[in-house]
């Protein structure tokens, strides 16, 4: 009697005349809007404009695509730049192959600019985006599914994945079932992203330490999940790389949130506060001169001065409403 298993998808890729539509790609792109959307119901909740995400939003996603390409092609360069290969395939996105490490930390970048010039300190919004970041992932990850990459090991586990011949690993073309880690990752970011939006409704973390609550949450996952894997990936020390750059985030962001244990909502240690949650102004104003949310002057959206550091006073950033990315590939 044949066990329960997860089919593969007919197709990852239509036609519209000569135009492709893939499937990955609109995972990518609803990732993205979601993650806008969360992002600024949560700004807004906290007193700032949703404008402000929307231009954040335009330099942080260009360079966090690039950076997930980069971090692809400088991971596995024998892909590209060895005999027999095609350099100039690592600028093919479509081919697949992008990294969640690089798409975040260069995209942090372009937040960081797009905040200088909105006046919004950088750390309040990484809080009020880290949700939002973890969703499109988990939205981002059945891109996998549709092009049948990324796939675990074999098993026979009654939620097994199919994978079609022409996708099944050389040292194992006559194994048809594999773990889903595709959906793994899915459900462990979707659970990150809940636990990110119970904490910050329970104790209102602030400051940088959410989005450091995210990355080692995420990263936690991302090294069972990884080691499922048997996808391609350079070594080191019979660790995938990737792994390697798990643990080290993961050291990172306890060492931050272990630094920042004393300090206030306002970001000083204790005993100092300003008596207030709002991000400071100051050097971080808009070029034209106006102030932006972080600016003292501007009213929360609920009419107090509570800029987006601050939230309401129950410590949940958007009330009983709150709701809970690369190529063709993601690493």
């Amino acid at each position: 009697m044949m066990l329960a298993y997860i089919p593969s998808p007919s197709q990852g890729v239509w036609h519209l005349g000569p135009v492709p539509i893939r499937a990955y790609a609109l995972c990518i792109i609803a990732g993205i809007f979601a993650a806008v959307w969360l992002t600024g119901r949560r700004w807004e909740a906290r007193g700032g404009n949703r404008d402000d995400i929307a231009d954040i939003a335009l330099w942080a996603v260009p360079f966090g695509l690039v950076g997930g390409r980069l971090y692809h092609v400088i991971t596995d360069p024998e892909l590209y730049f060895t005999a027999g290969k095609q350099p100039i395939r690592a600028l093919y996105v479509w081919d697949g192959g992008l990294g969640i490490p690089g798409a975040v930390a260069l995209g942090a970048v372009g937040a960081w600019i797009g905040c200088r010039r909105r006046g919004v300190r950088l750390a309040d919004f990484a809080d009020a985006a880290a949700p939002g970041l973890v969703l499109a992932q988990a939205m981002g990850r059945w891109g996998n599914y549709f092009n049948q990459e990324l796939f675990g090991s074999p098993t026979n586990l009654p939620w097994k994945l199919l994978i079609d011949p022409a996708h099944r690993p050389a040292g194992s073309p006559d194994v048809a079932f594999y773990h889903p880690t595709f959906l793994y990752e899915s459900l462990w970011d979707l659970g990150v992203m809940a636990l990110l939006l119970w904490l910050d409704r329970r104790y209102r973390v602030r400051r940088g330490r959410l989005f450091a609550t995210y990355v080692l949450a995420y990263t936690a996952g991302r090294a069972w999940i990884e080691a499922l894997r048997v996808d391609h990936a350079n070594h080191f020390l019979g660790l995938r790389l990737n792994d390697w750059v798990s643990a080290g985030l993961f050291v990172g962001a306890l060492i931050y949130l272990y630094a920042t244990r004393r300090a206030s909502p306002d970001g000083s240690p204790d005993g100092s506060p300003d008596g207030s949650d709002r991000p400071s102004g100051g050097s971080d104003r808009p070029s034209d001169g106006s102030e932006g949310p972080a600016g003292e002057s501007r009213e929360g959206a609920d009419g107090s001065a509570d800029g987006p550091g601050g939230g309401h006073s129950d410590g949940s950033p958007e009330g009983s409403d709150e709701a809970g990315a690369e190529g063709a590939e993601e690493r």
